[in-house]
């Protein structure tokens, strides 16, 4: 594992705990990643509530309870089932707040509208609006999951940070 993601996980961890907020995270082109980010900081259990690797969309389905319509109508790599998942992250958890990836790694898998690379990544704290964001990844498979995990981390601090600017 990279210094630079247990490093950010570690910031993450400090904030959480300064708020008293718990997180869960809803994984699937990650593959539990972030969650082994998380844990690799000692103490997480303070502000670390589960992760749900939902690789397959059953999964998703049984675990997080996405709409199999929302999967039907817009499939599993979509902003509507990213939105989903963080939802049901919050729902089916202890957290406060919840983090959701799915996208495309490759080196398969991709078709001209849902690119390799391709990744869409919702969070969404209790009595919020959900946040979603779509990107698009460079590199082979370890990079996208890789570039994921990063970006994962860098929106849910710069979240807390923004929060820490308004007035």
């Amino acid at each position: 594992m990279h210094d630079e993601l247990l490093s950010m996980a570690a910031q993450l961890g400090n904030i959480l705990c300064g708020h008293g907020y718990k997180l869960a995270l809803a994984e699937s082109c990650t593959g539990g990643w972030i969650c082994q980010c998380i844990t690799g900081i000692p103490g997480s259990s303070k502000w670390f509530d589960r992760g749900f690797v939902t690789y397959s969309n059953a999964a998703k389905i049984e675990m997080l309870g996405v709409d199999e319509s929302t999967l039907q109508t817009f499939g599993a790599v979509s902003a509507e089932t990213a939105r989903n998942m963080a939802a049901g992250a919050l729902r089916h958890s202890d957290a406060d707040i919840a983090l959701a990836v799915t996208g495309i790694a490759g080196p398969d898998g991709g078709t001209p509208e849902k690119p390799v690379g391709l990744v869409y990544l919702a969070w969404q704290k209790k009595s919020s609006d959900c946040r979603c964001i779509e990107q698009r990844f460079e590199g082979g498979r370890q990079q996208v999951r890789y570039q994921t995990v990063h970006k994962a981390l860098r929106c849910l601090l710069d979240e807390f940070d923004a929060a820490a600017k308004s007035p």
